[in-house]
């Protein structure tokens, strides 16, 4: 078979090669399950150099989904709450799964109910954009839960993907928003009443 589909038909190897080399182009075998085995008349470099640049093209086009990590205390207050809404918002429109996890410190664990309350607010600011992949659960001493975009999110990434690949003008001009850490976290608090006279530590 020549590169552009005409078939020479069933022929020894020895005249295939020659074939080949009579056009200064190279045989390649492209299916050796069939029988006989089926090869083309190409240019190999040329054909190597297209096949890794398909690949490099459906790599580009995936949408890579990282999850991201938005951390908490279970005296986190509503301010700072709405903060960690925003951040997993953010996350979550590119395209990326987003973890909250609630730290417990001393004898916080035994009030869990803290936790999975805001947890339970968190996910539900959050309805509009995203699944629920776990529900809140104890994880050692934190309590955790994990949110995936909706398709529809990702339709609409993959949508302005296209657009701006088709205008590369689009893309130049386009205001990109900056990028949240991957880790939000409270700063600790020095003087944490519920951490008073217990020596047990952070894992």
């Amino acid at each position: 078979m020549l590169d552009d589909g005409s078939q020479l038909g069933v022929m020894p190897t020895s005249e295939a090669l020659k074939a080949a080399e009579g056009r200064g182009l190279d045989l390649v075998e492209v299916n050796p399950k069939s029988m006989p085995p089926v090869c083309k008349i190409l240019d190999f470099g040329r054909y190597k150099y297209e096949e890794k640049k398909r690949a490099s093209d459906a790599k580009r086009k995936q949408t890579v989904v990282e999850l991201k990590e938005v951390k908490l205390r279970p005296k986190t207050d509503d301010h700072d709450l709405q903060v960690k809404v925003r951040s997993a918002r953010r996350f979550l429109e590119s395209g990326n799964k987003v973890k909250f996890t609630v730290r417990f410190r001393g004898r916080e664990i035994t009030h869990p109910q803290r936790a999975q309350m805001q947890l339970d607010w968190l996910v539900e600011q959050l309805t509009d954009l995203a699944n629920v992949e776990q529900r809140p659960q104890m994880e050692g001493r934190t309590m955790s839960a994990i949110v995936g975009p909706k398709p529809i999110v990702l339709q609409r990434l993959a949508t302005d993907r296209a657009k701006r690949e088709a205008d590369p003008n689009h893309q130049a001009n386009a205001s990109t928003a900056p990028e949240g850490d991957e880790e939000l976290e409270d700063e600790d608090d020095d003087d944490d009443d519920d951490d008073d006279g217990d020596d047990e530590a952070d894992e």
